[in-house]
């Protein structure tokens, strides 16, 4: 009960961020620790088939995947009105 309170709770952001050799990272960031982000990380990464981390109260995922991110976190059960995609 306490989960989907949370997910319902927060400004979800989502944007691309440029590293080392030009690689990209998917990051996203709002998501509080009630949502138990390490689960979240982990389906994030099969779905989109990549790498990624959880830290500091962010996911990083390897890849430039902004353009399927919102409709992912509206599969995970987070509301479509507290997803931003920068």
């Amino acid at each position: 009960v306490c989960e989907s309170i949370a997910r319902k709770q927060q400004k979800i952001t989502v944007k691309i961020e440029k590293r080392k050799f030009g690689k990209k990272y998917t990051i996203i960031t709002g998501i509080k620790k009630e949502a138990n982000l390490d689960e979240i990380t982990k389906k994030m990464k099969t779905k989109f088939a990549c790498g990624g981390t959880c830290k500091g109260g962010q996911i990083e995922l390897q890849g430039d995947h902004k353009s399927r991110m919102k409709q992912a976190l509206v599969d995970s059960g987070f509301p479509e009105e507290t997803i931003e995609v920068k």
